[in-house]
């Protein structure tokens, strides 16, 4: 999915004639903290709500050229770009612009969430499983093999690294709600199954020994 097809926001951006108290007034109602600013088509920046809130409400937005942080995502760039600006500078809308800094558009970050949600696949059929491990312990093909060896597939699979410990984190999504046998095979090759969402279908030792001693009672 990429920025040009999720441009989504209703709101229209600043103008450079407009005032801190127009500007403001808008984000308070939209309940927004950034906006963007244009000089007719050309974009300029993102003005944040906090560098107004110390200006005479009658200055217009154009003495404010300084505070500006100019940053965009162009159409064409994959809609993971526009998450990394949201990110890093905390907004909730995030501009398009193409190669002329001609404004485009914005997307908002509801919309990012919801391709997020299809990218890890988190809203699909399935069942997914956290793993722990050392980044040397790391195989893709392993991990594959484990999962297919009980009638599944990976359909999604996410890593990041834990600075602090150094340690690997695997995110499964698998085809399938039944997980059990799955968790079984990992714990078998000794991968640390930190948690795992879907059906599983262990048995308590204990109670399956009870129903084996009720039923024999019953004959």
């Amino acid at each position: 999915m990429f920025c040009g097809q999720i441009i989504s926001s209703p709101y229209k951006p600043l103008q450079l004639v407009d005032t801190v108290a127009q500007a403001l007034s808008v984000m308070e109602n939209a309940q927004i903290t950034h906006l963007p600013v244009v000089d007719e088509d050309r974009y300029l920046g993102m003005i944040d709500e906090n560098d107004l809130l110390d200006v005479p409400s009658d200055t217009m937005l154009k003495d404010l050229s300084d505070r500006l942080v100019i940053i965009s995502v162009k159409s064409s760039d994959y809609f993971l770009v526009a998450v990394k600006l949201s990110h890093v500078y905390d907004l909730s809308l995030v501009p398009v612009a193409n190669e002329k800094q001609e404004y485009e558009g914005l997307i908002e970050r509801t919309q990012l969430f919801h391709n997020l949600a299809q990218l890890t696949g988190a809203d699909e059929y399935g069942s997914m499983i956290v793993l722990e491990m050392e980044k040397k312990d790391y195989a893709l093909g392993l991990l594959n093999r484990l999962v297919e060896s009980n009638d599944a597939l990976i359909t999604q699979l996410n890593t990041w690294s834990d600075p602090a410990t150094q340690l690997m984190t695997v995110v499964l999504r698998i085809n399938k709600e039944e997980v059990s046998d799955v968790v079984s095979s990992f714990q078998r090759h000794e991968y640390t199954v930190r948690y795992y969402l879907g059906e599983e279908l262990f048995r308590n030792e204990l109670q399956s020994n009870l129903d084996h001693l009720l039923n024999y009672l019953n004959i």
